[in-house]
């Protein structure tokens, strides 16, 4: 089995993984997407469908991936390993949304909200005293992706005349490019846009609006700041490592080494804090509970702002990223205006790519 089918194996097996385990990391007043009273959140229909989704996911996700696998050990096609991904993403996406509007059916037709006191929560101090951006943090990957640029430009007058720029299905270089700036140092570049939208995304974190209870206002906000702190940090650290991957991909092309094995130099990492980053975030969501008494108020129903449970649209809404409605971490208010501009800079990040490596 070549390393690329072992890549294959473990990158589906962590998407399948992920799909399964994230109805348990929700916030039990949004199951699905769907914003529920917590007198409802284990409603029988909340329950079913959360049974429900997660034998659609298994069943659909192994055959899925299944066929993905042995497609692509039969053909070698490296493409097929983003597409199988992709592929098991939309049919996550399809079971996500079954359940989404089962749920939205049934909060309807049982008038959830019908008697309650909605009402809204805002931390103020967050104007005056927001959570600090974790300087020490983003401290690795600038020190990452400056050592590679110094090795890199001390390197460049003795490296191969050749570059290899891509790997085959079978851990082999299959193309090759002359030796330029452009092919040299692509993924340097590739490293400073990374940087430094990532590190853009976590400032944006810690001024973001975070969802207070306002069952419990003050537990709550005490622990949405401990959330954005801890969201900021893991983006940083995950950063750090994807430097981390193409700084020694970058060696292996600058002194013409040629191993098997070079694809998992920049996956193993990657795949490693990605699975770090969730367990630590999970953890934190489920001590979500407080002692604090209850107000009496409930979250308003917010549904309207929320396309298909995932996409949050509201003009009304400054903020530029809000929690999650399913899983962990943050979302953009597509809404704002300075949405685009984030979005751009991620469409500028990825165009960057296509031209340096075919450019190269």
């Amino acid at each position: 089995m070549t390393v690329a089918i072992v890549l294959s194996v473990v990158l589906l097996g962590l998407v399948l993984l992920l799909a399964l385990v994230l109805p348990s990391v929700t916030s039990p007043i949004v199951p699905f997407g769907v914003r529920v009273p917590a007198q409802h959140a284990g409603d029988p229909t909340v329950l079913r469908q959360e049974r429900i989704y997660r034998w659609r996911v298994l069943i659909s996700g192994v055959i899925t991936a299944g066929a993905g696998i042995a497609t692509f050990a039969v053909t070698g096609d490296p493409l097929l390993l983003p597409v199988s991904v992709l592929v098991l993403v939309g049919v996550w996406y399809g079971c996500f949304s079954l359940a989404n509007q089962e749920i939205r059916a049934a909060k309807a037709a049982g008038g959830w909200y019908q008697g309650l006191h909605q009402g809204i929560t805002v931390d103020t101090e967050l104007r005056t005293n927001p959570p600090r951006f974790p300087w020490l943090w983003l401290a690795p990957a600038l020190l990452i992706t400056a050592a590679t640029v110094v090795i890199g430009v001390l390197s460049y007058p003795t490296m191969p005349g050749t570059l290899a720029v891509h790997y085959g299905a079978h851990g082999a270089p299959d193309r090759v490019v002359a030796k330029s700036v452009g092919s040299a140092f692509s993924l340097v570049f590739v490293q400073i846009g990374m940087t430094a939208l990532l590190a853009g995304m976590a400032a944006a974190i810690t001024r973001s609006r975070p969802d207070i209870d306002p069952a419990q206002p003050v537990g709550s906000a005490r622990w949405s700041r401990r959330y954005m702190s801890l969201s900021a940090r893991a983006l940083l650290a995950l950063v750090a490592t994807i430097d981390l991957g193409m700084m020694l991909s970058s060696l292996l092309m600058w002194t013409g080494t040629i191993t098997s094995w070079a694809p998992l130099v920049v996956a193993v990492p990657i795949l490693a804090a990605v699975v770090a980053t969730v367990v630590v975030l999970a953890r934190n969501n489920r001590e979500r509970g407080g002692s604090e008494a209850e107000t009496g108020l409930t979250h308003r129903d917010d549904d309207k702002y929320w396309r298909g449970g995932l996409v949050y649209v509201n003009r009304q809404d400054h903020a530029l990223l809000v929690p999650r409605r399913f899983g962990l971490g943050w979302t953009i208010n597509v809404g704002n205006p300075r949405a685009s501009m984030l979005l751009a800079g991620v469409v500028a990040l990825i165009v960057l790519v296509i031209i340096l490596r075919l450019g190269s």
